[in-house]
């Protein structure tokens, strides 16, 4: 025991001297910065390969209704129609008058041929 009590006390002086020492500090110098310096422009690329064929649109929409057209030209002269019916034939007239008997007879004659 006497022994274990040097070892406490000894591990006690240690441990109570290490409290005081100060840390050291580690100061690092920053780097220095990079600057990159362009050279002098390469060829230029070879053209690269044609693009696809891009796909047909959709169908637009219905256009708008068109205007009247103007007023058709006279039409041709129509056929002669058929002859209408025949009319009925008239009433018969009224009897005449009575003639009268007797007086003076009036002959008509042909005028005389002109001579050559």
């Amino acid at each position: 025991m006497k022994n274990s009590m040097k070892m406490s006390g000894a591990l006690m002086v240690l441990a109570l001297t290490a409290c005081e020492r100060p840390t050291p500090v580690v100061v690092t110098q920053p780097a220095a910065p990079t600057v990159v310096v362009p050279g002098p422009a390469g060829p230029a690329g070879a053209s690269g390969p044609a693009g696809a064929i891009g796909y047909s649109g959709d169908t637009g929409a219905t256009g708008d209704t068109g205007a009247t057209g103007g007023a058709g030209a006279t039409g041709n002269t129509g056929a002669t129609g058929n002859t209408g019916a025949t009319g009925d034939t008239g009433a018969t007239g009224d009897t005449g008058e009575r003639g009268k008997t007797g007086g003076d007879v009036v002959v008509v004659m042909p005028a005389p041929a002109a001579e050559p």
